[in-house]
């Protein structure tokens, strides 16, 4: 007698359209044993102002800077940017067709979240989660206008096992003369979708009314699909577990009630439940094990803004959305590695996407330290 497929037992391959790559999902192997590393444990005890962080308030930096005093948030060029400033030299002259070199310029930002040494995003009352989200746009929109910058890339590293060189909460923002290798191949699958024949569908439509993978995506999970992948949603925003996630705890957080290009084309409510829905979504973070949970977060969206909302273009095809790619794996101190298999074959991952939501969901809404302080 043949076996009825179980997709919460055996393995099997999910098809991620964004990238037009698939990921191994092996449940099974949940149970086998851990002998592998085991991560410190974190410092959960920061205190409000660190005399050595050079990111505290009036602090000096490693290249001999000073920070300014601040009381919300504070953004500065990095003292050590990975790229710099255009007109770039001319390239040499390719010794071969293989081996090619392209100059690459461009700006690093690095913004501050708050002047508290302790306090990360899902600590912060949602009016200073609001305020990040405006220096998101403000650093978006002046760095999208200069002259050669082709794309804006916004994101945080949380956590030292993410490779976060201080633990004061901060992002970065680094513009480009070029558009980099992952928001491209998500652009050229989005382009291919919306000029591709689909089956008719209810959802949020794209510019020209063109479908929208993304959009067509957030409507099959908050109304096809159920909850089965959805951590939280509000009136604008949803987070789910995607279908094709790699990371154990992986999220994509996306507007679904209409298509938006970018963060710039928000309105005032958008914004307000874009705050609210990011505080939503760390706390589950942090309150999943009890820690500053780490992860990596990037927004994608237009690679730059035009001069205003209402103007479009092809670019408009666009789905802003955010990822949040999270190492841990089993605990706090137990981290999921890109090696072997990953790295030379195919991505795999073993607790499901509705496993992994379902756990999200079932974490409090009120963050650990706070309901700890309550007490």
């Amino acid at each position: 007698m043949d076996q009825i497929f179980d997709p919460s037992t055996h393995p099997h391959r999910r098809y991620n359209p964004l990238t037009n790559e698939h990921v191994i999902v092996s449940p099974h192997r949940n149970k086998r044993p851990w002998l592998g590393q085991v991560e410190p444990p974190q410092n959960n005890e920061l205190p409000q102002y660190d005399p050595a962080c050079y990111l505290c308030p009036g602090n000096t930096r490693a290249g001999g800077k000073k920070t300014e005093i601040y009381e919300h948030t504070y953004i500065f060029k990095n003292d050590y940017a990975a790229v710099l400033p255009p007109p770039m030299p001319k390239a040499p002259v390719d010794p071969h067709h293989l081996l090619t070199t392209e100059p690459v310029g461009g700006e690093c930002d690095v913004l501050i979240f708050h002047p508290r040494h302790d306090l990360t995003i899902p600590r912060l009352p949602l009016e200073d989660v609001e305020g990040i989200i405006e220096e998101w746009i403000k650093i978006y929109r002046k760095r999208g206008s200069e002259d050669g910058i082709k794309h804006v890339q916004i994101f945080e590293n949380k956590g030292a096992m993410m490779g976060c060189s201080n633990p004061h909460p901060h992002g970065q923002i680094w513009s480009f003369t070029t558009v980099p290798t992952l928001p491209a191949h998500e652009m050229t699958n989005l382009v291919y979708y919306s000029n591709s024949d689909n089956p008719p569908s209810n959802s949020p439509r794209g510019p020209h009314g063109k479908p929208c993978l993304l959009c067509e995506y957030a409507h099959t999970e908050v109304n096809i699909e159920g909850t089965e992948r959805v951590v939280v949603k509000n009136n604008h925003w949803v987070a789910v577990v995607p279908w094709w996630a790699y990371w154990p705890f992986e999220i994509l957080l996306l507007p679904y009630r209409r298509h938006i290009p970018s963060i710039f084309h928000l309105t005032p409510d958008e914004k307000t439940a874009f705050a609210d829905i990011l505080s939503k979504v760390t706390k589950r973070y942090d309150n999943l094990f009890s820690c500053s949970f780490a992860y990596s977060m990037g927004i994608h969206q237009r690679p730059i803004p035009l001069s205003s909302p209402e103007e479009t273009d092809e670019d408009d095809i666009a789905h802003l959305h955010l990822h949040f790619s999270p190492p841990l794996l089993r605990s706090a101190t137990v981290k999921k590695f890109m090696a072997g298999i990953e790295l030379m074959a195919e991505s795999q991952r073993d607790i499901t996407p509705e496993q992994a939501a379902q756990r999200l969901r079932e974490c409090s809404e009120t963050h650990y330290m706070d309901a700890i302080e309550e007490k």
